[in-house]
């Protein structure tokens, strides 16, 4: 199972957010690339990087962020898996040739799931992961402000028939509240992707939302055989919950 660390970018800084609102923002860092560099040198399998601005639909701030986002890849060797605000396939181009190694795409597939289809088709399904941020059962769009009614395992089986194999899946109502991650309804994910008749292959699920100790990442690598590939890690490392070294250890099945 792979640990991704957390990096969130408001108006160029680390930032984390409560349950999505940019009204409950703690700053972190203003120096995103020596974040990015703390926790490569810990050995963080993935960085996960959110462009905050992005995806509340700030183009200004946006492309602040876009600029840390750079300055982070041209510093870092760590694989990054970027999301936020990408909306069309000239957004996701330009990301991957900025360097990023996966993007993650949710209002798009929510709003157009047939897009996305043809997204997964051009630029493959390693580089394109689809992001199902779930709020009271629902898939939640645009910054999490706007609740659609796709229901997000019918929406993930839908994209998995053109070759989806990565889904990021947050617990919104448990997003910077260290309250526990939600094992269940990620497992319940991961079952459908293998289950689903009209694919060819099976989805793996990345989880994010709620870490609040150890024993969230004990609790997924029990399930890891269920299709969980890994767990996003933001507040709990920030506030030293979570300590980084032994979580990877955890996940590596080394402790």
């Amino acid at each position: 199972m792979k640990i991704f660390a957390a990096i969130d970018l408001k108006d160029g800084k680390c930032v984390r957010l409560v349950q999505g609102d940019p009204n409950a923002e703690t700053v972190y860092s203003r120096d995103p690339v020596a974040v990015a560099e703390a926790w490569e040198s810990v050995g963080a399998d993935w960085l996960h990087i959110v462009n905050l601005d992005g995806a509340f639909g700030d183009p200004q701030k946006a492309a602040r962020n876009a600029d840390a986002l750079q300055a982070i890849l041209d510093r870092v060797q760590t694989p990054v898996q970027f999301g936020g605000g990408l909306r069309s396939p000239e957004d996701i181009e330009r990301a991957l040739e900025m360097g990023v190694s996966r993007v993650v795409v949710g209002s798009l597939a929510a709003d157009r799931p047939r897009q996305m289809l043809d997204i997964l088709a051009r630029f493959g399904p390693e580089q394109v992961a689809l992001g199902l941020d779930v709020r009271e059962g629902k898939v939640a769009t645009h910054g999490w402000r706007q609740l659609s009614e796709t229901d997000p395992i019918r929406l993930a089986q839908l994209i998995q028939t053109a070759g989806l194999k990565h889904v990021i899946y947050t617990d919104i109502s448990r997003d910077g509240m260290l309250s526990g991650v939600n094992v269940e309804d990620a497992v319940a994910l991961a079952r459908a992707g293998r289950e689903n008749p009209q694919a060819q292959q099976r989805f793996y699920v990345i989880v994010s939302g709620g870490v609040a100790s150890l024993d969230d990442i004990r609790a997924l690598k029990a399930v890891e055989h269920e299709g969980i590939e890994g767990v996003i890690i933001g507040k709990a490392l920030y506030t030293g919950a979570v300590d980084l070294a032994q979580a990877l250890r955890v996940a590596h099945g080394e402790a």
